[in-house]
C-alpha cells in the first residue's frame, strides 16, 4: 500500500475523500464481524437498538437472566466507545500522528485474537455473556466511536438504520418537485455526493456481512484474521510516523 494512501486513510490529516474510503471499508469490516459473529454466538453484537429491546422483553417475559445478557453486550459496547475516545483525545493531546490510528490498531489485535482464539474464548463466562460476545462488542463500539469522532458524525459504520434513513431523506428530495411557491421560495435539492456516499456505506456494509457469513461457514473463526492484517496494514504508516519521531526525541 502507498505510503500517502495509508496517511490519507488513518492519518490524523483528514479530508472528506479519506473519510469515505475509510468509512467503506470500516462498514465491511463492521459486516463481516457482525454477520460472521452471528453464526458464532447466535447474537448480533453491533445492533444495541436490537439488544436493549430484547433486555426490555425479556424483562417484561419474566425471563431475567437472558435480559441480563443483554448488559453485558451493551457494557462491552459502550467500553469499547469510550476506550476509543480516550485513545483519540490522548493522541490529540501528545500531538500524535497515529490519532485515529490508535483505535484501528487495537481492533485490529483484537480481531486477531478473536481469529485465533475465538473458539476457546466462546466457553468462557463473562459479564452475564461469553467473552466472544463482549470482545464482539467492545470491538463494535471502539469502531463507531471513531469513525463517528474522525467524520464529525456523518459517517456510522457498525450499523444501517441510520443510514437506510439518510438515504430515504436524501431520495425523498431528488423526487420532490419544486412548484412554484409564493411562501419559500428556496428550493429543495437532493445531496447527490452524500447520497452516493451513504449507498455506498450500505452496499459494503451488505458485502462484508455476505463474506464474513461464508468466511466463517467455510472456515471458522479464522476468517477473521485477514479483516485484522488488512486493518494493519493501513495503520502502519502514521504509527510508524510516531515510532520514527519518539527514536529521533530520544537520540536527541
Amino acid at each position: 500500500m502507498p505510503i500517502h494512501y495509508s496517511r490519507k486513510l488513518t492519518g490524523r490529516d483528514r479530508s472528506k475523500a479519506g473519510n469515505t474510503q475509510l468509512g467503506c471499508i470500516l462498514a465491511f469490516v463492521a459486516g463481516a464481524i457482525n454477520a460472521g459473529g452471528f453464526l458464532a454466538v447466535q447474537q448480533y453484537t453491533s445492533h444495541m437498538t436490537g439488544i436493549v429491546s430484547a433486555m426490555a422483553d425479556h424483562l417484561a417475559l419474566g425471563a431475567y437472566e437472558v435480559a441480563l445478557a443483554g448488559i453485558g453486550a451493551l457494557f462491552s459496547f459502550l467500553v469499547g466507545a469510550a476506550c476509543s475516545a480516550i485513545m483519540v483525545n490522548f493522541a490529540r493531546r501528545h500531538d500524535l500522528h497515529s490519532e485515529y490510528a490508535l483505535p484501528l490498531l487495537v481492533e485490529a489485535v483484537l480481531l486477531l485474537c478473536f481469529g485465533l482464539l475465538g473458539a476457546r474464548l466462546a466457553g468462557v463466562d463473562g459479564l452475564f455473556v461469553s467473552l466472544t460476545v463482549m470482545l464482539l462488542c467492545f470491538i463494535m463500539g471502539l469502531q463507531n466511536a471513531l469513525i463517528t469522532k474522525l467524520s464529525g458524525a456523518e459517517i456510522r459504520t457498525t450499523h444501517i438504520t441510520g443510514i437506510v434513513t439518510d438515504i430515504g431523506i436524501e431520495i425523498g428530495k431528488l423526487l420532490y418537485w419544486n412548484g412554484p411557491s409564493p411562501i419559500n421560495p428556496l428550493k429543495v435539492s437532493a445531496n447527490l455526493p452524500r447520497l452516493m456516499t451513504l449507498t455506498s456505506l450500505l452496499g459494503f456494509f451488505f458485502l462484508g456481512g455476505l463474506i464474513g457469513a461464508l468466511g466463517f461457514k467455510t472456515i471458522g473463526y479464522v476468517a477473521t484474521v485477514p479483516l485484522a492484517l488488512t486493518l494493519m496494514l493501513l495503520v502502519l504508516v502514521p504509527v510508524a510516523d510516531d515510532l520514527n519521531r519518539f527514536a529521533r526525541n530520544r537520540h536527541k
